[in-house]
């Protein structure tokens, strides 16, 4: 198998890439480290939200504990309440996915593509997200930290992907999210398309910065990109923005 052989496997992030939920994420942030003695208008919370939004990505209690160092219960504490906050915001609003996800995912499906959907949520937040969007006919697998040892930056979900759907080459495996540490975590597992999606939390130069092969627009550009038969994968896309 070659770097432009056929990809056989398309790992997708949730929150800013496929679903529209990036301010239900940041206010449950927000009252979680509330409930800790972090509130608005501090340097404290200042130095929080700033460590919340590099950390975008990576397992919500792995984002706690760099927040609450040296304090597991505190960072617990504040895990839970994220979730409650972020479980019951889906309660009230629903979730909404970003535009051309849907038609996105049939294409890939169509096409022979087996979709994978990662996440840095617990797998309980995981199950509720799926439950909201509907989206279990449409997908093949849904990976969170818990079920492949460690989240993102590093590349065990991925290789878990590949592992529980038999893709026989890392190299049939195109990755694609909105934060540093997806294109990190598809960098480090091989993936031979890496795509940054401008639609979440970070820069076209973080998604550069970690690893990224293209940078897109939205994720309804996807399958246009790694079902594209023109030899231009090695090259790093420029956004029309």
């Amino acid at each position: 198998m070659t770097s432009a052989s056929p990809i056989k496997l398309a790992c997708l992030d949730l929150a800013g890439t496929t679903i529209g939920d990036i301010a239900m994420v940041e206010r449950a942030f927000a009252e979680a480290i509330a409930t800790q003695g972090i509130v608005p208008g501090t340097g404290a919370y200042a130095r929080a939200m700033v460590h919340v939004h590099r950390s975008r990505g990576c397992p919500k209690i792995e984002v706690f504990r760099g927040i609450f160092p040296g304090n597991e219960a505190q960072a617990q504490a504040a895990n839970l309440t994220f979730e409650r906050s972020y479980e019951g915001a889906i309660e009230r609003s629903g979730l909404v996915p970003v535009p051309g996800t849907v038609e996105a995912l049939e294409k890939l499906r169509a096409a022979g593509v087996k979709i994978c959907v990662i996440t840095g949520f617990s797998r309980a937040t995981l199950s509720r997200v799926l439950s909201a969007v509907g989206w279990m006919d449409k997908i093949d697998l849904a990976l969170c930290p818990e079920d492949a040892g460690r989240g993102r930056p590093w590349p065990d979900m991925v290789l878990t992907a590949v592992l529980r759907l038999r893709i026989d080459d890392v190299r049939a495996v195109a990755v694609a999210g909105d934060s540093e540490s997806d294109m990190l975590c598809g960098s480090r597992a091989g993936a031979s398309i890496v795509a940054g999606v401008l639609t979440g939390v970070h820069s076209h130069e973080r998604l550069i910065r970690g690893g990224a092969t293209q940078i897109i627009d939205s994720i309804a550009d996807f399958p246009s990109l790694i079902l594209d038969n023109e030899p231009s994968r090695a090259a790093v896309a420029t956004s029309s923005r």
